[in-house]
């Protein structure tokens, strides 16, 4: 009797799909001015087994708002959920509920960052005090959520690791620096977990340990590491992996606008290392550096642990049944213009690495994609390539047509970003240097090929940058009378946008 195990999927539900965001990752890391700087062999695999869009954005940021989109298909407008913590209206389809249409469990390992929509909601129901819940359709198999690292303290304090208590006011003692001497710890010190524990080889650990018993059907996880986002820490050996002096620095150039003025108005990314006081203005060239070559060790200890699961594919005989999707949820400003975090409208929070590896369409591994692409585009590819149609609704298009033919009949040619900068409990820097409330703190950004246009609300000015002459955005060209005409095209075509993608749901229905 033939093992039914041997059995090809059909083609409306085949194979294994391995979705991976890597959290605050650039896109240079993995093609650009950093890449190379730290080896990462597994990406690097990746690459020349798959397809890599080299020009692809995060259509919103920080990391809430960004997955909101990654799982939705949505541009922000549509869905929403601008901030961290903004829930998610639960009338969105998402990826996980269109997967589970297809006969699919959606596994998902690591932090969701989604908040609940408290419509139909009890004011008490615990899942209103966080914004790190499951997308709807993922089951949560791993908890490794940021701001509850129950799961991992657990196994740490198991392994018979001395924990600090948890506080309300320092969620992350757990990734101070710890000098090995007893003297005061330095930026590159190691924390109190060795490498074998650290989140990062945790949830890998259980991301084999739940996909093992799996292998014999089509499964679908959707892997989210915290690293390489702040505090920048890392267990030896990948706090000392790579030479500070080996990294190239940020870009020091910056244009002078308001929306700086009202950045460094107030301290801010208190996260970067464990005591931190958030004057970014204040960092020393040799701390900038160090922060730097801590971030690259964080993403060469991902690029490892990614590893331990795509030797496992190979080793299961899966590697030849199995769609893998390798992104960020946004970038890094990293000291880019003394910038660092996400929130940023310039090119380092937006710009991140997107790489497609479908084993059903080999023909062209290796091949680069130029075209700019979008976030929104990942949900639509995964369910095309299922075989399902993605929702109307859906801003995004499937990328699967790239990896046919090198080109796509139904690209914009642009990509589209929000960020909010608001909060509804407690005016944020840019709402008291702006004067301005919640819903005018906020901006839209517009890149084509060239371009990129900065749109502030409530009557900021604008920024206008031509990339080809000027990559890292730095020098504005908004009141240059001979780029007055980029900006009325961009600005007509911003608008064209937000008409043509507003809510879609239900546009095509009609009563009577």
């Amino acid at each position: 009797m033939a093992d039914p195990h041997d059995t090809a999927p059909d083609d409306t539900n085949r194979g294994n799909i391995l979705f991976v965001t890597i959290d605050q990752l650039r896109a240079d890391v993995v093609f650009g001015g950093l890449a190379g700087v730290v080896p990462l062999p597994t990406l690097d695999r990746l690459r020349a087994e798959g397809t890599s869009f080299t020009n692809h954005f995060t259509v919103t940021a920080p990391c809430g708002p960004s997955r909101a989109s990654l799982m939705t298909g949505l541009y922000a407008f549509n869905h929403r959920s601008i901030r961290n913590g903004t829930p998610l209206a639960d009338h969105h389809a998402t990826l996980g509920m269109e997967l589970r249409k297809q006969g699919r469990e959606p596994l998902l390992f690591g932090y969701g960052d989604i908040a609940a929509d408290p419509t139909d909601l009890e004011p008490g129901d615990p899942r209103l005090a966080t914004y790190e819940l499951p997308p709807p359709g993922f089951r949560e198999l791993t908890e490794m959520r940021f701001e509850d690292m129950s799961e991992w303290r657990a196994h740490l304090e198991a392994k018979g690791y001395k924990l600090p208590q948890p506080q309300p006011d320092c969620l992350w003692d757990i990734y101070r620096p710890i000098s090995p001497d007893g003297s005061a710890p330095r930026l590159t010190d190691p924390p109190l977990y060795r490498a074998e524990d650290s989140d990062t080889a945790y949830l890998t650990d259980r991301v084999l340990h739940h996909l093992h018993p799996r292998r014999h059907e089509p499964w679908t996880a959707h892997v989210t590491y915290i690293r390489p986002h702040p505090p920048f820490v890392a267990p030896a050996p990948w706090n000392t992996l790579v030479n500070p002096g080996d990294v190239p620095p940020p870009v020091t150039d910056y244009a002078s606008h308001s929306f700086r003025d009202a950045w460094f108005s107030k301290p801010s990314q208190y996260g970067l290392w464990m005591g931190f006081d958030g004057h970014c203005d204040a960092l020393t060239p040799e701390q900038v550096a160090q922060l730097r070559a801590l971030y690259l060790g964080l993403v060469a200890e991902v690029d490892h642990h990614l590893g331990r699961i795509i030797t496992w594919l190979d080793e299961t005989g899966q590697r030849d049944d199995t769609l893998i999707v390798i992104t960020s949820d946004h970038g890094e400003m990293l000291g880019d213009q003394g910038y660092w975090g996400k929130d940023a409208p310039f090119i380092g929070s937006h710009h991140v690495p997107l790489i497609v590896c479908d084993p059903s369409r080999r023909e062209r591994a290796g091949e680069t994609v130029e075209a700019l692409t979008e976030s929104v585009d990942i949900p639509a590819t995964i369910l095309a390539w299922t075989g399902a149609e993605p929702p109307r609704a859906m801003d995004g298009t499937s990328l699967l047509p790239f990896l046919d033919t090198g080109e796509h009949p139904e690209r914009r040619g642009m990509a589209f970003t929000e960020v909010d900068y608001s909060n509804p409990l407690k005016p944020t820097r840019y709402q008291t240097a702006w004067d301005v409330d919640q819903t005018e703190a906020n901006a839209a950004i517009l890149r084509d090929a060239r371009w990129t246009y900065i749109h502030f609300n409530a009557g900021q000015p604008p920024l206008l940058f031509d990339r080809s002459q000027d990559p890292h955005e730095t020098r504005n060209l908004a009141d240059d009378p001979a780029a007055s005409g980029e900006i009325t095209r961009l600005q007509s075509a911003m608008l064209d946008l937000r008409m043509r993608r507003a809510d879609q749901r239900l546009t095509e229905h009609h009563a009577g």
